[in-house]
């Protein structure tokens, strides 16, 4: 089969390897698509630390059921599927169901440098962590499902009673999804601080207001159109957002920090301690939160469809990332293909 392997920083090759074989407990997923996650670029480019030389990367993915191990059932070969890729240990995932990313001893796929994860033709899983898509769902919309996940997650850790006028800042594929999950959640009116214009564009489709940072203050743009924020949703993770997500909302509001865009950040402690803000993390989510992603995505999937900026071919991935990390101006998602132009090896 082939894969993609991080030869080095800021380079990705494709390798041969032999198919893997489903143990007990697990799954062989013939992968259709991969997305490229912004993490996987930090990785690329050996921003955050978190991706290593020699590693194959990948946790956004959609495909179909190859094989089984010899003790599961009720996965057919041939369903179409995604996986959640936070696994915990087989004795305690009833412990912590629905809250897998609070175990200590919980690995990532994608993130652990010794598991070979989905930019591949095929991947093995646990069982238990194999999601089945929704019927008709096209098989690549599959591979939107974790990131949708994640801002599923970031929404529920708002109270539900704060999400009469949202701020989301930053308007990436985590701020679009962020968005989609503030509609399923009720929210009233979801306003988007970006300063690209086709993400202001993608994120008005989905049904959100825009502010262009750029133009000046978020605050006064705000007060201009309506009024503070009841919350806020910071999508990016670096300093100039948090103090706009701090300066922007209503006092005694809560901001959950979802964006992981730099390790450390500054804020005015004044604006949390005087004004009663809540800071709140948010990471990843929990098994329930993942199905509610694949329920949204099934429910009105050409509307997400516009997420997806473009699918490549597998010999496109490395100029792909590349191109990510010079900021090439991609307002969505990228998909890799393993399903087309080249048979599974």
């Amino acid at each position: 089969m082939r894969e993609l392997v991080l030869t080095e920083i800021g380079h990705l090759a494709v390798r041969d390897s032999p198919t893997p074989e489903p143990g007990p407990g697990e799954a062989l997923i013939r992968v259709a698509a991969t997305g490229i996650c912004g993490s996987d670029v930090h990785g690329y480019t050996g921003e955050n630390g978190r991706r290593f030389p020699g590693q194959v990367m990948g946790h956004e993915s959609s495909g179909t059921i190859a094989a089984v191990g010899p003790d599961v059932t009720g996965l057919e070969v041939g369903t179409p599927v995604t996986f959640n890729p936070v696994v915990v240990p087989a004795e305690d995932a009833a412990t912590y169901a629905g809250r897998e990313q609070h175990h200590p001893g919980k690995h990532v796929i994608g993130v652990a440098r010794e598991i070979p994860a989905a930019f591949a033709d095929y991947i093995v899983v646990p069982a238990r962590n194999v999601v089945t898509l929704p019927a008709a769902l096209p098989i690549e919309l599959g591979a939107l499902i974790e990131p949708l996940a994640v801002a599923v997650h970031a929404v529920r850790r708002l109270p539900a009673e704060r999400l009469g006028r949202v701020l989301v800042i930053g308007g990436g594929p985590i701020g679009q999804s962020v968005v989609i999950a503030l509609r399923d959640a009720g929210a009233g009116t979801i306003i988007v601080s970006e300063m690209d214009a086709g993400r202001r564009d993608l994120v008005r489709q989905l049904g959100a207001e825009v502010i262009d940072p750029a133009t000046g203050s978020v605050h006064d743009a705000l007060v201009a159109t309506g009024g503070l924020a009841d919350a806020a949703i910071d999508a990016v993770g670096i300093t100039p957002t948090l103090r706009d997500a701090l300066t922007s909302t209503t006092l005694g509001a809560p901001i959950c920090l979802v964006g992981m865009g730099a390790p450390q950040v500054s804020l005015d402690a004044f604006l949390i301690s005087t004004e009663e803000r809540s800071l709140i993390g948010s990471f990843t989510y929990g098994s329930n939160d993942f199905t509610d992603a694949a329920r949204i995505i099934g429910a009105e999937p050409e509307l997400y469809r516009a997420l997806i900026s473009r699918e490549i071919d597998v010999a496109e991935a490395d100029a792909a990332f590349t191109s990510l990390a010079a900021g090439d101006g991609t307002p969505g998602k990228v998909l890799v293909r393993f399903d087309r132009n080249g048979d599974a090896r």
